[in-house]
């Protein structure tokens, strides 16, 4: 099975973070390497089994919303190599936010997981998560 892990800490309160990063269709706060999002059904951005196309590559579905412990999970449904569903199975990331250890900003951990095609994905996704991350925190310090 193959698995990614990338963290940050951003130096604004988790609830200004969450509020920014909890709806599925919106990810204004990485203008750098999202570039184009196209909702994909009918189902709102908050609600389990939103659809969304990233950059005419990524074909991803939310799974999990739980604005309790500020944790959200996702499918990547299709991509491009190494991560097409021809290529890995049942990818699943997720994206957990909780106050840092300082008590003023928020620490944001973003990890995935699959099965097949590992080493491979493990560096593209790796890479892709420290651009977001890295956008993310430069949006909204």
């Amino acid at each position: 099975m193959g698995k990614t892990y990338q963290s940050i800490t951003i130096n604004s309160p988790v609830e200004k973070v969450w509020k920014a990063v909890r709806d599925f269709h919106d990810m204004s706060w990485c203008p750098n390497v999202i570039t184009k999002l196209e909702k994909v059904g009918d189902i709102a951005g908050d609600e389990i089994g939103a659809g969304r196309m990233l950059n005419d590559a990524f074909r991803e579905t939310l799974r999990v919303l739980d604005d309790s412990k500020m944790t959200f999970s996702y499918s990547i449904d299709d991509g491009p190599s190494p991560i097409s569903k021809d290529e890995i199975k049942n990818y699943m990331g997720t994206v957990k936010l909780s106050a840092a250890t300082d008590g003023e900003g928020t620490l944001v951990e973003w990890s995935s997981q699959w099965e097949e095609n590992d080493e491979a994905a493990q560096e593209f996704c790796h890479n892709i998560y420290l651009a977001l991350l890295d956008d993310m925190k430069k949006s909204l310090e």
